[in-house]
């Protein structure tokens, strides 16, 4: 199983790239959010990666996130959606789009996906409802600036632009601190994504008390 890979980029196509790596040429298949952060990219990039055995097929997609990849896998166990739909709903909201369109039931934000019908878009969010919270609460990971190493003295994961980055580390924090006073996961996913909307710029403690005031007995 191929994880991770780390090497240059020396072709660009539609929806993939080629990734040389120590002289090996990976061709990989990327959404077009992570096709766009990765253009014009100089030296080395890190991208985790997803490979699909098939009877007479081989291939690999790549994802600048572990989150992103975990979605990935999540979005293809349900009935209809391929890794070209999956990859087509990451490339329209990011991982933190997904998230909240799901917390909230909002087939419509995920219908905008490429290849998504409204029954599938339905589909998605009510097989995925109950997994969103803990696909909330694994904030993704914050991208090293360009060049600077890993721990591991490799290449650091491409920078994809996904506005909410920051604010699933505060969405994450806030889904905790719910789960600690108690609150159900599903009510609190809701809550939260609902805050989120509202002000995406939130950081955790705006967030809780948003959500707080949602989840407060009405009357």
């Amino acid at each position: 199983m191929i994880g991770r890979l780390v090497g240059e980029v020396v072709h660009s196509g539609e929806d993939h790239v080629l990734l040389d790596v120590r002289g090996v040429g990976y061709i990989v298949y990327c959404s077009t959010r992570t096709l766009g952060a990765l253009a014009g990219t100089r030296g080395p990039v890190a991208l985790y990666t997803d490979l699909l055995v098939r009877e007479d097929l081989l291939q690999l997609f790549g994802f600048p996130t572990l989150l992103d990849r975990e979605w990935h896998r999540l979005l293809t166990t349900v009935q209809g959606v391929g890794a070209k739909v999956s990859l087509g709903i990451l490339g329209t909201l990011g991982p933190s789009g997904i998230a909240q369109a799901i917390a909230l039931g909002d087939a419509a934000s995920v219908r905008r996906a490429p290849g998504v019908g409204p029954k599938l878009a339905t589909r998605i969010v009510n097989e995925l409802k109950t997994k969103a919270p803990a696909m909330m609460a694994s904030a993704a990971p914050r991208a090293l600036p360009d060049g600077e190493a890993d721990p591991e003295g490799e290449a650091a994961p491409v920078a994809v632009m996904d506005a909410p980055v920051a604010g699933s580390v505060a969405t994450a924090d806030a889904l905790s601190a719910l789960a600690n006073l108690g609150y159900q996961p599903a009510e609190a996913a809701d809550a939260v994504a609902r805050a989120a909307v509202e002000a995406p710029d939130a950081e955790a403690g705006a967030l809780i008390k948003a959500a707080l005031r949602a989840l407060a007995p009405k009357g």
